[in-house]
């Protein structure tokens, strides 16, 4: 739910106010004839987030492999799957409705849905409500309610507290709003055992560990358009140096605690290889970034982004290795 991919988008703010000329926040919107069939399946899908769902994803199936020790039921997998997506895709369409004051002074979301006047709000609002609801019933009837507690605990965390309560409050938002991202490693075991333990315990500590030094990054690449709309992400209110030495002690805690799981009993040594080759090089990128911040390194030549792109490829290389290690014990 933390993770966001960036888009060039020139000219993206004066886009977003001629949509807003054209009533892109109200009810009003364009009117039927601008607004084809099939942009509008696709805006709808968009408003789910398909991207940001594909990495919580990867982090729930894996952990089903870890609780059956094997192959789960391919037909629980595919109802955890599609639950999971509903959900999550609820909790992002309802988080567009909130933020599209802001999303229309933003480069980086000027083409989101609500923004252009593809989707209305009431409309969008409906949708999101909707998936919520089926979501949540979908996981009870199918999969076990357990799983549809926590996955509409995901979907209310990320909206209220992270998107309405911390987002434009506090520097921290990303820190506490990203336990909603680390939710699905918890749903994930609970579909298949219906139950609790450690293992998925340690991978929720991971991914909350994660998401500041993942999304940090990012937010030092478009501090402008936060700045501009007055929501604090830590690189709006602080030096490179001080979000750089922020970043490096998340990534130093999260690579320790990615190699509990093996001392627990929960996996092997191909897993503890992976986290140990995987998190050494995630180490080495944070470092070079908090050194290039040291030294006052600008523009292109920090290459902030060089770590938010590995921390994708790092937690998929992580989950796949919880996937294949117990096949391999």
């Amino acid at each position: 739910m933390c993770v966001t991919a960036v888009e060039s988008r020139p000219g993206g703010t004066s886009q977003a106010f001629k949509a807003l000329g054209e009533g892109a926040l109200g009810d009003a919107g364009q009117g039927p004839a601008h607004r084809p069939f099939g942009a509008r399946v696709k805006a709808f899908v968009a408003l789910t987030k398909p991207r940001i769902i594909e990495l919580l994803l990867i982090t729930t199936v894996p952990v089903m492999f870890l609780a059956q020790q094997g192959v789960p039921d391919l037909r629980l997998v595919l109802l955890t799957c599609v639950g999971g997506y509903l959900s999550a895709g609820g909790a992002n369409a309802l988080n567009m409705y909130i933020d599209r004051d802001i999303d229309a002074l933003m480069d980086r979301t000027a083409q989101r849905p609500l923004v252009t006047g593809m989707v209305s709000p009431r409309e969008c609002l409906a949708f999101g409500i909707t998936l919520a609801v089926v979501s949540t019933l979908l996981f009870g009837l199918t999969v076990n309610w357990l799983s549809a507690w926590l996955s509409l605990g995901a979907l209310l965390f990320y909206v209220v507290v992270y998107t309405m309560l911390l987002k434009r409050r506090t520097s921290q938002n990303i820190v506490w709003g990203g336990i909603a991202g680390c939710l699905p490693v918890l749903i994930g075991w609970s579909s298949v055992t219906n139950s609790m333990s450690w293992a998925p315990v340690v991978l929720f500590l991971v991914m909350f560990f994660w998401t500041p030094p993942h999304y940090w990054p990012l937010s030092m690449k478009v501090r402008e358009d936060y700045a501009r709309v007055g929501v604090p992400m830590l690189p709006v209110i602080a030096s490179n140096k001080v979000v750089a030495r922020q970043i490096v002690i998340y990534s130093w805690v999260m690579v320790a605690v990615s190699l509990l799981l093996t001392p627990l009993g929960y996996t092997g040594w191909f897993y503890t290889v992976v986290a140990l080759a995987a998190g050494g090089f995630w180490l080495w990128e944070a470092h070079g970034l908090q050194n290039r911040a040291k030294a006052e390194v600008t523009g292109g030549k920090l290459k902030e982004m060089r770590l938010f792109h590995w921390s994708i490829t790092y937690v998929s290389i992580l989950f796949v290795a919880v996937a294949v290690d117990p096949f391999l014990r």
